[in-house]
């Protein structure tokens, strides 16, 4: 394996900007660099490695839900799914398709989330990163039935519409208990002091 010393220098660089807003206590800068330079760092170092396994984890357990309703077949260890209904259609599970950019982002913005501590971070990313997973597993299923029992004109639709807004109106329930609810529930908002007269 190559190592890309540009790659090194930035990340090296990457930590050493983060000190410097920690140390400075710039806290919205922390988060945001840190957040985005962890999304980059994921997607350019580890998307390589993870992306075949993530597509034929995909491919897999739709492939599994496509069986119980013998609407769909799976080829996992190519990323393919075959429907056969109204019209024959062959899918490959891309980049797109995968669930890893969605993935990265959210591990990405949960490790700088301050509300949490370091074991709570490892569990509610497990959870989300499956949560994320099932979700996009639901998407694909959605489109290969649409497919199946309206034909390929339905593709497109599943597709660019239907399949994107349940696996984002599931990512956004996801965001907002684990970001948006926690960060609430766990904000110091100051104490109410009721004092006597007597």
């Amino acid at each position: 394996m190559q190592i890309n010393w540009i790659v090194v220098a930035a990340i090296i660089f990457w930590i050493y900007i983060l000190t410097v807003f920690k140390r400075a206590k710039l806290d919205f800068w922390f988060f945001t660099i840190g957040s985005a330079g962890l999304f980059t760092i994921g997607i350019i170092v580890f998307e390589p490695v993870l992306l075949l396994p993530m597509q034929q984890a995909v491919a897999a357990v739709a492939g599994l839900f496509g069986d119980l309703t013998h609407t769909f077949d799976s080829y996992f260890s190519k990323g393919l799914i075959f429907i056969s209904g109204q019209t024959q259609m062959t899918l490959y599970i891309d980049f797109e398709c995968s669930g890893i950019i969605e993935t990265f982002a959210y591990l990405a913005l949960l490790a700088f989330f301050p509300a949490y501590r370091l074991y709570e971070k490892v569990v509610v990313g497990i959870i989300g990163t499956l949560a994320i997973f099932f979700a996009n597993v639901l998407r694909i299923y959605v489109i290969c039935q649409m497919v199946y029992f309206g034909g390929e004109k339905w593709y497109f639709w599943g597709h660019s519409f239907v399949g994107r807004l349940i696996f984002y109106a599931l990512t956004i329930i996801l965001y907002f208990y684990v970001f948006t609810k926690s960060q609430v529930v766990r904000q110091k908002v100051g104490a109410i002091k009721y004092e006597s007269n007597d």
